[in-house]
This record gives structure tokens, C-alpha cells and sequence, in this order.
């Protein structure tokens, strides 16, 4: 659905973004994640045909961004950073502007709007000033001129930014609906959207891509091994030497938790990544005589593998 191949912008001296090259297939939501000043909006603009790349292509729905810009835009709904509303105008009657500048059907253009102001959850306002509306709602309003078009691909560049707690959930309940029916780029810096709704994430820093791929596989190219989530009722050197008896056993960590006494504690058991010993130390754990109250897969959140691949220097560092 989209590929992207050695996209660069220079301004001047300045490299914005770098050799940047990834896919995102159909029907799949892909985060793209970085640090303020990382290139993700510069990448998604020159994606949307906003700005001209300085090398690179990037194919849209089979369709060349740059030599056949008009028709790849046809297939894009595009929500930038800062949402472009006529803030004089009413929800109905900027959309119905939209519509129109999109060169809707005049026959099911109203049909289209009432759908998407319906989905988008704004028929409340839809008569009311767009400058009149709360931060939450003028974010729905975008959405909603995103939409108009049938889009086969959107474009969400910071789609929660300024949002208090309750309307950052209910744009991310909005997303989720979407994805059903869209191959979606969600462009942010804020994790837990991205854990939340997406398939798989590119992590851009500097310019560069450091990262591209599940979380779960992630995990596993930064820390080389399979880890798994014991709480186990047991003096906790006892627990941690017989765990480490169990073969393919690397490393035993004790984890902090919220439940945890003198007699119980969790761990993180690190193991190669060529056998899954889930079974194995479940029974271990029994048969030493101590109590497995919970044994499950883990994995590196979002935001530690974030840490690890944008470091507050300037280095360069990903997955190789």
C-alpha cells in the first residue's frame, strides 16, 4: 500500500531526514515514532506531497508521490500537527466545503457527510462555530475533513497533541474504529497510543530510521533473548537458584511489583531465543516446592525501547 525508499530532505546544510525507507501494508496501522526534531513530520509531509523530497521516492497505492502527485493525494486523508480549520465556520458547513474542494459526488455528498459526522461523534456541533468548539472537538473536526473522500490511506501527524487525558482516549477510541476500514500512519511521540493501536512501529531518530518492527520482535533484537514473567511464593535466593538450573536458563532478575513480600517476588527470566521454556519452568517452580502464583511471556514496553534507541546524544544507534 505504501513504500518508501531512500527518502531524504536536505534544507540547506541541515539533513531533516536521511536515507529513510520502510513499507506499511494494507489494512495495517503503523506507528511512526521519534523525539521532537526527530523528521516525522518533514517525512509525512513530503509523503502527502506537501514538500518535495531532495532524493528518494515514495509510492502511494502503486502511484509515484512526486510524478503523479494529484491522484496520490486523492487516495490520502492527511491530519497535520496543526489541524487547518476555518475557525468562522460551521462544523456542516466546512465539511460541506471540503467536500466540495475534494470534488465529492454532488449526489451522496450530504450521505457522506452525515456518515462521517456521525463516526467522527461531532452531529452535536455540526451547527455550531468551529472557534466556539473545545481543543477535543476541533481534533474530531479534523479528522472528519480527513475522511471526506473515502481515503484508502490516512495520515495522523500528532493527533492528540494539547488534549487533556479524557480527550486523548476518545480520539484513540476514534483511531482504533478507523483502522478497520484504513491503512493508517499514526506519527507521534506519545507511547501509549502506540501501544495501544498499532501493528508494528518505525522509530526515527535524527533523521534516520533505528528501528522498524513488532514490539514483541523488538524486544527480542535488543535484548538477545526470550524473557519471561514468573511471581513465585518462595525465599527469593532459593526461587533464583533453581531457576537458573532449568536449561536454556541465561540470566535470573529480580522484578519490583506492587505485590511483592518477604516470601513473595517476581522475576524476569531471560532464555535463548531457539526453545520456549515456559512449561519447563512452571514445573521447575512446583516440583522445588515453592508456589507459582503467575508465569507469563514479557517483553520491553514501548517506552524502554524507545529510551534505548533515541539517546539524548546525538549518536546514532539502532537495530542491525
Amino acid at each position: 500500500m505504501i513504500e518508501v525508499e531512500g527518502l531524504t530532505k536536505e534544507f540547506g546544510d541541515m539533513v531533516a531526514v536521511n536515507n529513510v525507507s520502510f513499507t506499511v501494508e494494507s489494512g495495517e496501522v503503523l506507528g511512526f515514532l521519534g523525539p521532537n526534531g526527530a523528521g516525522k513530520t518533514t517525512t509525512m509531509r513530503m509523503l502527502t506531497g506537501y514538500l518535495p523530497p531532495t532524493r528518494g521516492t515514495a509510492r502511494i497505492v502503486g502511484k509515484d508521490v512526486f510524478k503523479d502527485s494529484l491522484a496520490v493525494r486523492r487516495k490520502i486523508g492527511y491530519l497535520p500537527e496543526n489541524v487547518p480549520l476555518y475557525q468562522d465556520m460551521s462544523v456542516s458547513a466546512y465539511l460541506n466545503f471540503v467536500a466540495r474542494v475534494k470534488d465529492t459526488d454532488n449526489r451522496t455528498r450530504n450521505d457522506v457527510i452525515e456518515e462521517i459526522l456521525l463516526n467522527c461523534g461531532i452531529r452535536e456541533v455540526r451547527d455550531k462555530t468551529i472557534g466556539k468548539l473545545s481543543k477535543g472537538f476541533k481534533q474530531r473536526v479534523g479528522l472528519a475533513q480527513a475522511l471526506i473522500g473515502s481515503p484508502m490511506v490516512l495520515i495522523l501527524d500528532e493527533p492528540t497533541t494539547g488534549l487533556d487525558p479524557r480527550q486523548i482516549a476518545q480520539i484513540r477510541d476514534l483511531i482504533k474504529q478507523l483502522a478497520s476500514g484504513h491503512t493508517i500512519i499514526l506519527c507521534t511521540h506519545i507511547l501509549p497510543e502506540v501501544s495501544m493501536v498499532c501493528d508494528r512501529v518505525v522509530i526515527i531518530h535524527n533523521g534516520e530510521i533505528v528501528a522498524q518492527d513488532s514490539v514483541k520482535n523488538l524486544t527480542k533484537e535488543l535484548t538477545k533473548t526470550q524473557m519471561t514473567y514468573l511471581t513465585v511464593h518462595g525465599p527469593s535466593k532459593l526461587v533464583k537458584e533453581s531457576l537458573k538450573t532449568v536449561e536454556g536458563v541465561l540470566v535470573v532478575e529480580s522484578h519490583p511489583g506492587e505485590n511483592t513480600t518477604d516470601d513473595i517476588n517476581n522475576y524476569i527470566v531471560h532464555a535463548r531465543l531457539d526453545r520456549d521454556i515456559r512449561q519447563v519452568l512452571a514445573k521447575s517452580v512446583v516440583n522445588a516446592g515453592f508456589g507459582l502464583l503467575e508465569l507469563k511471556s514479557h517483553a520491553l514496553s514501548l517506552e524502554d525501547i524507545f529510551l534505548q534507541l533515541t539517546p539524548k546524544s546525538g549518536s546514532k544507534t539502532g537495530l542491525h
